[in-house]
């Protein structure tokens, strides 16, 4: 089973047994799923969470109880702009500039709160926060098929940002935890910790996270469409 077969079993999965939540189709995305809320509760025990202060997180709605809870408990928050359009893409949530926290952790109102940085200007990330179509119980990760979630990760990577002391987490339904998904590739990113509303896994992965961009594996019209790439390309 290849990447995009095992995607499309998911998603149908979720939707004809009732476990995908809104926005719909839950096919093309980042599903959303029952229990997302009670993931993210399962997550803010985690020693490494209880620890961090600043994280970054996907912007996908799954993960918009992880947001909420980081900006709770006074943690900043940095979610990536779609498609890393702008010189600054990342967007930066501190707690204590906002007065209404939920609000600021949508993706909707999230420009009326944020404020857009550099990825120079990210600091240390000491926690990261990944959404996934599916994963395995070794760590490997299948995202939506665009990479960029990787991409931040590497970007972040190169500038010193993120490094072997950032741990890296998703949470998703049990449905989506799988044993057959193909081989990581060496630009994926493998996660630490997977969380469910029942469980947390510890991977215990021995694959190796990428220590920058490779540039090898970039498309020339991504590049191209991405200013921050064309300014860090070599």
């Amino acid at each position: 089973m290849d990447k995009a077969d095992l995607r499309d079993r998911i998603w149908t999965q979720l939707e004809d047994e009732g476990i995908a939540r809104f926005p719909f189709p839950p096919h093309g995305r980042i599903p959303n799923f029952a229990g997302a809320k009670e993931a993210a509760d399962r997550l803010a025990e985690l020693p490494e969470w209880q620890e961090a202060s600043v994280i970054k997180a996907n912007p996908d709605a799954p993960q918009l109880p992880v947001r909420r809870r980081a900006l709770r408990e006074g943690k900043v928050v940095y979610m990536a702009q779609p498609r890393l359009r702008d010189e600054k893409p990342f967007m930066k949530l501190d707690p204590a500039e906002i007065e209404d926290t939920d609000a600021a952790a949508t993706v909707s109102k999230m420009d009326g709160y944020a404020e857009p940085v550099a990825p120079d200007d990210v600091p240390h990330v000491d926690f990261i926060v990944s959404g996934s179509v599916a994963v395995t119980e070794a760590g490997t990760r299948i995202g939506k098929g665009e990479g960029y979630s990787d991409l931040e990760f590497a970007v972040l990577h190169a500038l010193g940002a993120a490094d072997d002391d950032t741990t890296i987490a998703t949470t998703v339904h049990e449905v989506q935890l799988v044993d057959d998904a193909p081989a990581p590739e060496p630009h994926d990113v493998p996660m630490d910790v997977v969380v469910t509303p029942e469980r947390v896994v510890r991977t215990e992965t021995t694959v190796e996270r990428p220590d920058g961009i490779d540039w090898e594996v970039l498309p020339e019209e991504k590049i191209e469409e991405i200013p921050l790439l064309q300014r860090l390309q070599p």
